[in-house]
């Protein structure tokens, strides 16, 4: 079943930034797909294009609808869609070809080193910022190559109704509110204060995609790649693994992790089984629709921010879903282009996914109005190319599963091993690999 790209909140290792054309493309009211395509911004928009779409759940619904009003304004293109169910693997696997669609949505695994090879650029960052967000994310030597489908936010997706049984009547604000705030609900519902879906893997990683909720510091990114020991007491990656570790070693999560479901941790939510997920803003639409199957009601879903506050206000690091690019063997550039611009700046979509803008005139949806009414502050992450290169040197993986599954069997005593154990490892292996990369 589809989930949107969680992170880099998954996602988030150095792209938690927030939200990019420039003043020519405009809202593509023209025929001129703007500047950079390419060559490609002075041709008509004409021509098949086929549009790759990990959205299994809506490619016959909302993505047709959207074909049908895109052919109405460019009536010499035709739309047609592929739903990957293995977006990330499949793709990649026909990037070994030429024939990977011509709008595509960049996978994670495409180093950005290697963006001219497979994707046209869009323009120039200074141009393309002032109208977009997210920019840097698919920046590679001065040349855009991607802009995003929406953005997202890093919080915490909770049960309202859960929290009121509780008696809990106030987000927490600090990690030690947020475990009394998960004890209150073990001690005083039926539910599981937080799901791991540690068998899934990738919701574990969500300390990496909450870097700069802590700090506040949009450079946290930067900084953690030259920290020879980012896993040290008083470090904001400590901090956060240690949120995570302290959840399971107090026994507030479930009973074994090992069976954990990620497609029935949305009932389970959505029903008043489990408390708290830590997720992206991404996901507060799917586990409102899954409330309205259930028979419940999406009121009862709540996104709330991360338990971190500096100077009174919670931080939340924000960032692009995935970034949407044009094959650079495509034969319809222009039309491809033109499906990109008119995904962002016309047809509404972050709206529908309940996702931040990424046009920087673009209004917060309904579903983050609460969240944004906590007071919180968006931070728009530097990301890091170094950062990735430490953790691919390092083989940690920040952003894959392994050790934080490792944190998680340590804090239930799976494994025989501590957490300080598991941190000076970490930092070991951190502190050796930055000398490496330079």
């Amino acid at each position: 079943m589809f989930r949107v790209r969680r992170g880099r909140v998954v996602a988030l290792t150095t792209a938690v930034a927030l939200i990019g054309l420039t003043a020519a493309c405009g809202s593509g009211d023209s025929g001129d797909t703007g500047s950079g395509a390419g060559g490609a911004s002075a041709e008509k928009p004409s021509g098949d294009i086929l549009v790759l779409t990990n959205r299994t759940d809506i490619v016959g619904t909302t993505l047709k609808g959207y074909a049908t009003k895109f052919h109405a304004k460019y009536p010499e293109v035709n739309v047609k869609f592929e739903a990957l169910t293995d977006y990330e693997g499949e793709v990649k696997t026909r990037m070994s070809t030429k024939q990977y669609g011509d709008v595509l949505l960049i996978p994670a695994g495409v180093a950005k080193a290697d963006y001219a090879d497979f994707f046209e650029p869009l323009g120039k960052p200074d141009e393309l910022t002032k109208k977009y967000r997210y920019v840097d994310s698919s920046t590679v030597d001065g040349e855009t190559y991607g802009l995003a489908t929406f953005g997202n936010a890093t919080g915490i997706v909770y049960n309202k109704k859960v929290f009121k049984e509780a008696g809990i009547t106030a987000l927490p604000k600090t990690p030690d509110e947020f475990l009394a705030d998960l004890q209150a609900i073990k001690t005083k519902t039926q539910a599981t204060p937080y799901y791991t879906n540690y068998k899934d893997g990738w919701p574990l990683s969500w300390p990496q995609g909450a870097m700069g909720s802590v700090s506040g510091d949009k450079d946290a990114l930067v900084k953690m790649a030259d920290n020879k020991a980012p896993w040290t007491a008083g470090q904001e990656k400590d901090t956060l693994d240690s949120l995570l570790f302290d959840a399971v070693q107090k026994g507030l999560t479930e009973k074994d992790p090992t069976t954990t479901n990620w497609e029935n941790s949305k009932n389970l939510i959505a029903t008043g089984k489990i408390g708290v997920l830590p997720l992206g803003s991404w996901a507060i639409a799917q586990m409102k629709d899954a409330a309205t199957k259930a028979g419940t009601s999406p009121d009862d879903i709540g996104f709330m921010p991360m338990p971190f506050q500096v100077d009174g206000a919670y931080q939340s690091p924000v960032g692009p879903d995935f970034n949407q690019a044009i094959n650079i063997n495509s034969e319809h550039k222009a039309a491809a282009r033109a499906w990109i611009d008119w995904m962002v700046t016309d047809s509404g979509y972050s709206d529908v996914v309940g996702g931040l803008p990424t046009l920087r005139t673009g209004k917060t949806p309904a579903d983050l109005k609460d969240f944004e009414a906590s007071g919180v502050k968006f931070v728009e992450m530097v990301p890091s190319a170094k950062l990735d290169a430490v953790d691919k040197q390092s083989e940690i993986g920040l952003t894959q599963p392994d050790y934080y599954r490792d944190l998680v069997d340590a804090a239930r005593g799976a494994s025989g091993k501590t957490k300080a154990q598991i941190f000076d490892d970490l930092n070991s292996k951190w502190a050796a690999a930055i000398p490496k990369v330079g």
